[in-house]
């Protein structure tokens, strides 16, 4: 799918072309350079204008520890929150919590959300499915302090951007078949689905900001020797699944240019076909992430109006009750950062 100065919207051009030239594809190289700078220059450093965020660490049976970030409004707030488990992206090879700042002020700026995003470990580090078994085991852990974190038990949502959007997706999957917890909606925005990348808008794709030979590099770099196989588990890569009964209702949006709309428009049909209900939509001309790259142009202000429109829903209408479970996971230490 070649992308053309005329198939981007008007408002996104001149930033795409620009991310064109600086920065062609992403390449292994480039993803541990990014990852040294986020983590000399972002990591611990919140900037949220609204919330304030506490850092968490839980232990991991090897002897090392996740960092969770909790995040919730500075100002009011009740004792009975919407939690919000949310990933950020990055193709699973870079990324911090503290990029989704933005993301993370919206849902919680009322006081109605707290959100804990992990800080998984990403495929330069360790490749699938460690960022997997992060995300589960701070969904676990978010269920077990739901009271000290404030959170409702029976109101526990997951969402992501991204590859953060495709955790998601996994998670949901992983989660409903464990039975340990039950998540009440999901937010897969954009999300990395299909490691097979065979859909038209995966194809050769050229847009701005991520296209198909940064695609393939992050999803063998996440997947190694599992890359492209027959056997690839949903859990890696969601778009395999092919038994979806049982998932929480979900919101989604993607742009049109972009290499996952494709595999976003088949999941979200094979959804509602299969019963799950959805809030999606489409933006004609967007490349992956406008409404990150673009903030103030006129599509990404409909995307965050429509995000939290479904999101403020889903707080009024969708409810699960968690399994019975012996779980008891403390915190290990905490560190604030505001």
């Amino acid at each position: 799918m070649k992308v053309t100065k005329q198939d981007i919207r008007p408002g996104l051009r001149a930033r795409g072309r620009a991310l064109k030239i600086l920065l062609p594809y992403f390449t292994e190289r480039k993803f541990r350079m990014s990852n040294r700078f986020l983590d000399c220059f972002l990591k611990g450093r919140w900037l949220g204008r609204t919330s304030r965020m506490r850092e968490y660490y839980i232990p991991r049976p090897d002897g090392t520890a996740l960092r969770v970030c909790v995040c919730r409004a500075r100002k009011g707030g009740g004792t009975a929150a919407t939690g919000l488990l949310w990933m950020h992206g990055g193709g699973f090879a870079i990324g911090l919590p503290e990029q989704d700042s933005a993301f993370i002020d919206r849902f919680t700026e009322d006081g109605s959300c707290v959100v804990v995003s992990p800080d998984y470990r990403r495929s330069t580090e360790r490749p699938y499915p460690a960022a997997l078994k992060d995300c589960y085991r701070a969904l676990l852990w978010m269920k077990a302090n739901a009271k000290k974190l404030g959170i409702r038990t029976d109101q526990l949502f997951v969402g992501g951007d991204s590859a953060g959007g495709g955790l998601t997706a996994a998670l949901c999957l992983y989660a409903r078949d464990r039975g340990e917890v039950a998540v009440a909606f999901q937010m897969p925005l954009y999300p990395m689905l299909d490691d097979r990348m065979i859909s038209d808008s995966a194809v050769e794709n050229d847009a701005p900001v991520w296209n198909s030979q940064s695609n393939e590099n992050a999803w063998r770099l996440y997947l190694g020797a599992r890359f492209g196989r027959p056997d690839t588990s949903a859990y890696a890569a969601p778009a395999r699944a092919a038994d979806l009964p049982g998932l929480p209702p979900a919101c989604t949006y993607v742009g049109t240019v972009e290499p996952f709309h494709d595999e976003t428009v088949a999941y979200v049909a094979e959804l509602r076909r299969q019963g799950i209900p959805v809030f999606f939509k489409e933006f004609a001309g967007c490349y992956h992430g406008f409404d990150i790259v673009c903030p103030g142009s006129g599509a990404a202000k409909e995307a965050k109006r429509f995000l939290m429109r479904s999101f403020r829903y889903a707080q009024k209408h969708y409810y699960c009750p968690q399994p019975e479970s012996n779980l008891q996971t403390q915190p290990q230490s905490k560190r604030r950062a505001e």
